[in-house]
């Protein structure tokens, strides 16, 4: 448990799927951030549902409304913890186009500034056998670049489909460790950045 003040994480994975496996590798390193103290928020993409970016529809209507509810939750949580799944080798489009608007200027306010010094926590889960390492290593570079301070350590799970069994709990003693322990350090890193 931490001696500081319980940071807030807002979890959620760049798939649409209900039967995700990424939202159930989440659910596992989220557990362990409670664990360590951490207000841990998690929340679907599919809730916040947007047109694919397109500069003109920006400047005719503006940032839409679920995008800004987005932004909204990004700035108001100390962290992010996010899993990935990997699509043709890179992130999904619903997690880019999700960051992308996101990360638009609104009245004025720096686009960026939602991202700035956040921490984030990255993994994924992936039926291949590198573990969705190629969308991890670009979402690394996408928050990097938005001025997000991606923690060192990543949590891959590969042939994902064989992992979880009917109730959703992952199988393997070490991965489902390995989950927490992120979930955790990600609690621990935000309440001291906070601090």
């Amino acid at each position: 448990m931490l001696n500081m003040t319980a940071p807030k994480i807002l979890a959620f994975a760049g798939s649409s799927r209900g039967a995700s496996l990424n939202k159930l590798l989440l659910a596992v390193a989220a557990e362990g951030a409670r664990a360590a103290g951490a207000d841990v928020t998690l929340v679907d993409l599919r809730d916040y549902p947007m047109p694919i970016y397109d500069g003109d529809d920006e400047m005719r209507s503006g940032v839409p409304g679920n995008a800004l509810a987005l932004r909204g939750l990004i700035a108001d949580h100390d962290a992010l913890l996010v899993a990935t799944p990997e699509y043709n080798g890179s992130v999904s489009a619903l997690l880019k186009n999700a960051l992308d608007w996101c990360s638009r200027p609104v009245d004025g306010e720096d686009g960026l500034l939602p991202y700035r010094g956040k921490m984030v926590g990255l993994l994924a889960a992936s039926m291949g056998p590198f573990g969705g390492i190629r969308a991890v290593a670009h979402a690394r570079g996408i928050f990097s670049k938005m001025g997000a301070v991606v923690l060192p350590d990543e949590v891959l799970l590969a042939q994902a489909q064989q992992a979880f069994d009917a109730g959703g709990n992952l199988l393997n003693e070490t991965s489902r460790k390995l989950a927490r322990q992120l979930g955790a350090n990600l609690a621990v890193q935000a309440a001291r950045y906070a601090a």
